[in-house]
């Protein structure tokens, strides 16, 4: 990658396939991005570079590469392969690190001795979901082209979350009848189910 490409790709801002960080903090947060890239459509991760898209570079590249190699092989379930490479503009090093959507999806992180959770993109963070959709075929067509479902659409183009009672506001239906419309469409794989939270969150498929 050329100076010009990395400029290029920082000017994109993060995203569901592009993520910034100006260091990494723990092998456990980082963790999550890793798995959720793998699991999503694949992505890449700019280690020393802030949110802002400024260049920071990191301090020590063995640090930072030390870190990421905790995380694909002992935090994630089974453990991933990632490739990175560094770029050195105006002598300040950036950590470019490229994740492939992966064959052997779904990839847990593993938080303690019991606990897994599965990681996925939506929009620009990574959300823990209840299950992975592998989904075989399109989704019913009829369903997708109703009139709620294109409102539930634009709703979480502009918005990161919704629950079943907003939805249930939104669309002029019953709580009832929007969280099980919900909870169809997740299983259908056209939204995630964002399931760490109360009341539980639905986000918006990545690719969208």
């Amino acid at each position: 990658m050329t100076r010009n490409e990395l400029d290029d790709l920082i000017r994109q801002g993060e995203h569901s396939r592009l993520e910034f960080k100006r260091q990494l903090s723990s092998a456990a947060r980082i963790a999550r991005t890793l798995a959720a890239f793998a699991n999503s459509g694949g992505g890449t991760l700019l280690i020393g570079v802030a949110d802002d898209g400024r260049i920071i570079g990191v301090s020590s590249e063995f640090r930072e590469i030390t870190t990421l190699e905790e995380a694909t092989d002992r935090l994630i379930e089974p453990a991933l392969t990632v490739s990175y490479k560094t770029l050195a503009p105006d002598g300040r090093i950036v950590l470019i690190v490229t994740v492939l959507e992966s064959n052997e999806k779904p990839h847990y992180v593993i938080q303690d001795k019991t606990k897994r959770t599965i990681y996925v993109r939506a929009k620009d963070k990574s959300v823990p979901t209840s299950k992975l959709i592998q989904v075989s075929g399109p989704a019913d067509a009829e369903l997708l082209q109703s009139p709620t479902v294109r409102t539930l659409h634009q709703y979480l183009r502009k918005n990161d979350h919704i629950t079943a009672d907003r939805f249930a506001k939104l669309v002029n239906i019953s709580a009832y009848r929007a969280g099980k419309l919900l909870r169809q469409l997740a299983d259908r794989g056209v939204v995630l189910l964002v399931d760490k939270s109360r009341p539980v969150r639905y986000v918006l498929k990545l690719g969208e």
